[in-house]
């Protein structure tokens, strides 16, 4: 079984911009806080998470690569609107951090995340690095489908 050990941040600034950000689409099967399962699209790959019951920093994931067509097959049966955002990759310290930057009815949100090897692990804060929210559930990509930022 993989553990994701993930910390969130909001983002300040534009010193995290990338020019060859990727773009997600991504729905949800079910949004359960005990068993999520989502469908994701990135530019031309797709797969099947299904991720458990947080607890503290870390929570259970599974991963799978999808066929394309079926990806955009299982998209249409989600429950409430996709989740469609750019991805940049930025190296900071020695790891790979991911912003999020939102579109749609989440447009204006800009969200980092970093992976981590253990929930005590130390990090390099990047300048643009702004309050944490890892443990608000309202940042949580499953909670922006049903209750997008524009809502707040």
């Amino acid at each position: 079984m993989a553990i994701e050990i993930e910390r969130k941040f909001l983002v300040v600034g534009k010193g995290w911009r990338q020019p060859d950000a990727l773009h997600l689409s991504q729905g949800y099967l079910n949004r359960d806080p005990a068993r999520t399962v989502r469908v994701r699209i990135a530019g031309d790959q797709a797969f099947l998470t299904i991720k458990g019951r947080s607890e503290g920093l870390s929570r259970a994931e599974f991963e799978y690569p999808l066929p394309l067509a079926d990806a955009q097959a299982l998209l249409a049966l989600c429950d409430g609107p996709l989740v469609e955002k750019h991805r940049h990759r930025v190296m900071v310290g020695g790891l790979l951090w991911e912003v999020d930057e939102f579109h749609g009815a989440n447009a204006g949100l800009v969200v980092a995340e970093l992976e981590l090897q253990s929930e005590d692990q130390l990090f390099t804060r990047p300048h643009w690095l702004g309050k944490e929210v890892s443990d608000d559930a309202r940042y949580f990509n499953s909670q922006l489908s049903s209750r997008p930022f524009s809502t707040w």
